[in-house]
C-alpha cells in the first residue's frame, strides 16, 4: 500500500471513528459501521478479538470475563511499534486519556468486579478504547458479554436470570442495522445452531452476519472421514438457514498462552504472539490437507485463519464506509444546521435577561400555554398520537379502571374508539362515555333473605313489619356502596387525562419554538400551578357529586322512584290480586295478576277506572259475598305482610320489587348528576378559571423574587454558558467530520473521473 493511499484511508477511518463517538456523545442519528462479536462464554470471543488486534489486553478463559461491551476503534499505523491505547472517558466522551495495556486491563477487571457485586451484573454502556498499532486492522470491533447456556432446574435460577440479562443486552446491540454481526460457533456439526439461534432472531436471513467456527485446531482431530471434513468446510446452504456474508463460514484458531514475563507466560512479546497466530494458521491448513488427502483450493484457503478473517472484515467495512459517505454528508449538514440553530437560541437567551424582558417572556409563555391547552381540549392532530395518545387499555392502566362491586371490568372492546390512541378532549369524551356505559348497565346487587329480615327491625309503637321502610333501607345502602366507588374512579380518570395535557402542551410549544428553554424554575412553577389547580378542582367537583349521592341515598322520595303515587298504589293493588289468587284460586284474579305484573307502572287513567269499579262494587251492598271476599283478601294480606314475621315469598317479592325501583331511580339520577357536575365544575374551570389563576400566580412570583424564578446573572452563566460550550464542541466536531467527508467525496469523484475512461469498453 502506498503512503498516500494509506494516509487517505486513515483519514476516512478517523472520520468514522469520530462519527461513532459523536453518535454516542450527542445522540445523533449517524450510522457508523462496526463489527459486533457475538458468542457464548466458551466460544473464544475475547481470544479472537485479541488475535485480530495483534496483541493481548483482556482476560481470556472460562466464566464471565466481559460484563460491559468493549468497543475497540483500531487503526493501522506502520510507524507505531507498540500498541498506543486511549481510554475514552465515561463521563465526557470527548476526552480520551492515554493508558498502558496494564492500566486498561486493570480498568476492565475493576469494572467486571464492580458489576459482579451489583444487582444488574451487566451494563450496556460501552467501554471505548482507541488503539493504534502496526498489527491493527482499520476496524471498529465491539466485544459483547458472552451468552450463557444455563442448566435447567430451580437450583440454577440465578444463572438463568443472568443468561436472560446477557441475551437481552446482546439482542439490543444487534438491533443496530449498521453493525456487521460476527457470529461465533464452537461446534463441529452445523446443525447445532447455538449462537445462530440468538442471532437469527434479529437477523433471520443472516444477511449482515459473518459466521466463524472457532478452535479449528481442536476440531480437525475429531473427524474420522474426509467426507465429514468436506461437509464441515463447505456446509450446504440449507444447514445455515440463510445467505451469510462471504457465502461460507470462516475457520480460526488462536494459540493458547499469555504475553508477559511471568513464569506462566508463553510469549515474551506481542510480536511472538503474532508469529504464533501465523504459524497456527499454516498448521491448520496442513492438517486439513492431510485429512482431505488433497490440497485446499484458493477459495477454501481464503476462509481459514485469523488473517483471512481480518482482511475480509477490513475490506467489508471499507466498502461500507465508502458507500455511506454520500449519505453521511446530508446528515452532517442537517445536524450542523440544528446545532447552529440551538446556538443562536442560546445567544438570544443570553441577550434578553433583563427584568422587563423576562417578565414579558413569562406573560407570553403563559398566554401560549393556555392557547395550547384550549387547542387540545377542542381537538387537534398536531401532537403525534403514537407518542402522546393512549388507548383505552393504556388509560385504564395509567389512570385507573371503572371496577364494579363484583370486581369485574366492562370489556374495553365494547367502548367506542377503545383501540384508538387519544388525548385531550377526545380522550375526556371517551372516558365519560365509558362511565355512562358502566354505570348505566349496573344492576342492583343480589338481596338475601337475611338482609330483608335484618332490615325489618322493630318499630317504636308496634312489633309489626314495615316492608316499604325495609325496601328503602336496603336500596339506599346498596346504592351508596355501589355508586360511591364509581365516583372516585371517575375523578381519578379525568384528573389523569387533564394532567396529561401539560406534557403535550409543552411539546406543542417546543415544536412551534415558543418554549422557554433554560428556565426550569419558571417552568416548574407553571407546571406545579396547573397540577395543583387540576387536583383542587377535581376534589371540589367530586365533593359536590358526593353531596348529591348522600342526599339521594339518605331520604327516599317516592315520586322520584315511582313517577307518581298512583303507580305505586296500582303495584300494591296488583300484588293484592295475586295474593287472592293464591288463597281462593280465582281464575279471574289470576288473570288480573298476570295483567298487572310486579314492578309495572300502569297509567293513571287505568288505575282510576279500576279503583272506581272496586268502590262502586263495595258500595252497592248487593253482593255480600263480594264484601266478605274483599275482607278476607285484606286480612290475608295483613297477615302475610304486617303481622307475620315469617318471610313469605309474597313479602320477599314486594321488597325485591321496591328495592329494584328505588335503586334504578338513584342510578339514573346519579349518572345524570355526576356527568353534568364534572362537565360544569371540572372541565369548564380549565377554560374560564385557570387563566385567571395562572395570571395571579405569575404576578405573585414576579413580586416575590424574579431572580429565583428565572436563571439570571451568575446562574445563567453557569447553565447557559455550559450549554453554549457543549454546542460549540459539537459544532467543531461536526464541521471537522463534514470537511473530512467532503474531502473524501471529492477524492472518490476524482478517482472515478480518472479511471472511468479506462473501465469503459471501446466500441
Amino acid at each position: 500500500m502506498e503512503r498516500s493511499e494509506w494516509e487517505e484511508q486513515c483519514r476516512l477511518y478517523e472520520a468514522y471513528n469520530e462519527l461513532h463517538g459523536l453518535a454516542q456523545a450527542f445522540d445523533t442519528p449517524f450510522d457508523a459501521p462496526a463489527v459486533l462479536v457475538v458468542g457464548h462464554q466458551t466460544d473464544g470471543k475475547s481470544a479472537l478479538v485479541e488475535a485480530l488486534m495483534g496483541f493481548q489486553f483482556n482476560h481470556v478463559g472460562g466464566g464471565t470475563k466481559t460484563r460491559r461491551p468493549i468497543t475497540l476503534h483500531m487503526k493501522y499505523d506502520p510507524d507505531c511499534h507498540s500498541p498506543l491505547c486511549r481510554l475514552v472517558s465515561d463521563s465526557d466522551p470527548a476526552l480520551a486519556q492515554e493508558k498502558s495495556l496494564q492500566d486498561i486491563q486493570a480498568y476492565i477487571e475493576a469494572e467486571n468486579m464492580r458489576l459482579e457485586k451489583e444487582p444488574c451484573l451487566f451494563s450496556a454502556k460501552e467501554i471505548i478504547i482507541r488503539v493504534e498499532y502496526k498489527y491493527c486492522p482499520n476496524l471498529t470491533i465491539i466485544d459483547t458479554p458472552g451468552l450463557i447456556a444455563p442448566a435447567p432446574g430451580p437450583k440454577n435460577r440465578a444463572l438463568q436470570g443472568q443468561a436472560r440479562a446477557v441475551e437481552a443486552l446482546v439482542r439490543a446491540k444487534m438491533q443496530h442495522k449498521e453493525f456487521i454481526i460476527l457470529c461465533l460457533e464452537d461446534c463441529s456439526d452445523w446443525s447445532n445452531a447455538t449462537t445462530r439461534r440468538v442471532v437469527m432472531q434479529i437477523d433471520p436471513e443472516l444477511s449482515r452476519t459473518v459466521i466463524v467456527s472457532t478452535k479449528l485446531d481442536t476440531k480437525i482431530p475429531q473427524f474420522a472421514r474426509s467426507s465429514d471434513v468436506e461437509v464441515f468446510l463447505s456446509p450446504p446452504t440449507c444447514m445455515l438457514d440463510g445467505c451469510i456474508l462471504g457465502d461460507s463460514p470462516f475457520f480460526t484458531s488462536v494459540p493458547s498462552g499469555r504475553v508477559g514475563f511471568g513464569h506462566d507466560s508463553v510469549y515474551r512479546s506481542n510480536d511472538e504472539f503474532k508469529q504464533a497466530i501465523s504459524l497456527r494458521e499454516k498448521e491448520d491448513v496442513a492438517s486439513l490437507e492431510e485429512k482431505l488427502a488433497r490440497s485446499l483450493s484458493i477459495q477454501e484457503r481464503s476462509r481459514i485463519g485469523v488473517s483471512k478473517l481480518r482482511s475480509f472484515l477490513e475490506e467489508l467495512l471499507q466498502k461500507r464506509y465508502m458507500d455511506n459517505v454520500p449519505l453521511i454528508i446530508p446528515l452532517l449538514e442537517k445536524e450542523y444546521r440544528s446545532a447552529t440553530r440551538r446556538m443562536n437560541e442560546i445567544n438570544q437567551e443570553l441577550s434578553t435577561l433583563d427584568e422587563l424582558k423576562l417578565k414579558e417572556k413569562g406573560r407570553v409563555f403563559h398566554d401560549m400555554f393556555l392557547t395550547k391547552l384550549s387547542l387540545l381540549l377542542k381537538g387537534t392532530v398536531v401532537a403525534p398520537p403514537d407518542k402522546f395518545g393512549e388507548t383505552l387499555q393504556d388509560e385504564r392502566t395509567n389512570g385507573g379502571a371503572f371496577i364494579s362491586s363484583d370486581g369485574l371490568q366492562f370489556p374495553h372492546k365494547l367502548i367506542p374508539n377503545a383501540g384508538m390512541r387519544l388525548y385531550g378532549g377526545a380522550q375526556y369524551h371517551r372516558a365519560m362515555a365509558e362511565f355512562r356505559f358502566v354505570v348505566g348497565g349496573t344492576k342492583c346487587p343480589p338481596i338475601t333473605r337475611e338482609e330483608i329480615v335484618n332490615a325489618c327491625g322493630v318499630e317504636d309503637l308496634h312489633d309489626g313489619t314495615n316492608y316499604s321502610r325495609t325496601a328503602c333501607v336496603i336500596a339506599v345502602a346498596k346504592a351508596r356502596d355501589t355508586f360511591e366507588p364509581f365516583l372516585h374512579q371517575l375523578g381519578c380518570r379525568l384528573l389523569h387525562i387533564l394532567k396529561r395535557l401539560l406534557p403535550i402542551s409543552v411539546y406543542l410549544l417546543q415544536k412551534d419554538g415558543e418554549y422557554l428553554s433554560g428556565h426550569e424554575v419558571f417552568l416548574r412553577r407553571v407546571a406545579s400551578a396547573f397540577n395543583d389547580f387540576a387536583e383542587t378542582t377535581e376534589r371540589a367537583c367530586r365533593e359536590k357529586c358526593m353531596e348529591d349521592l348522600v342526599s339521594t341515598t339518605r331520604y327516599v322520595t317516592w315520586s322520584l322512584h315511582n313517577k307518581n303515587r298512583a303507580g305505586l298504589r296500582q303495584f300494591l293493588d296488583s300484588f293484592s290480586g295475586a295474593e287472592h289468587t293464591t288463597v281462593g284460586g280465582s281464575s279471574v284474579s289470576s288473570g288480573l295478576s298476570q295483567d298487572s305484573s310486579v314492578g309495572s307502572v300502569p297509567s293513571e287513567k287505568d288505575t282510576k277506572s279500576r279503583a272506581d269499579v272496586k268502590l262502586s262494587h263495595l258500595a252497592s251492598g248487593n253482593d255480600l259475598t263480594s264484601i266478605q271476599t274483599t275482607e278476607t283478601r285484606l286480612a290475608d294480606l295483613l297477615d302475610s305482610t304486617l303481622w307475620n314475621r315469617r318471610l313469605a315469598p309474597s313479602s320477599e317479592r314486594i321488597v325485591y320489587a321496591l328495592v329494584q325501583q328505588i335503586f334504578h331511580g338513584i342510578r339514573e339520577y346519579f349518572l345524570a348528576s355526576a356527568e353534568l357536575k364534572f362537565n360544569c365544575f371540572l372541565l369548564m374551570p380549565v377554560v374560564d378559571k385557570l387563566p385567571a389563576l395562572l395570571r395571579e400566580d405569575l404576578k405573585s412570583a414576579f413580586e416575590d423574587d424574579l431572580g429565583q424564578l428565572f436563571l439570571t446573572s451568575r446562574i445563567c452563566d453557569t447553565y447557559l454558558g455550559q450549554q453554549k460550550r457543549d454546542i460549540e464542541i459539537e459544532l467543531k466536531r461536526i464541521k471537522r467530520l463534514k470537511d473530512n467527508s467532503d474531502h473524501y467525496m471529492s477524492s472518490l469523484v476524482l478517482f472515478d473521473a480518472i479511471l472511468l475512461p479506462f473501465l469503459t469498453p471501446v466500441e
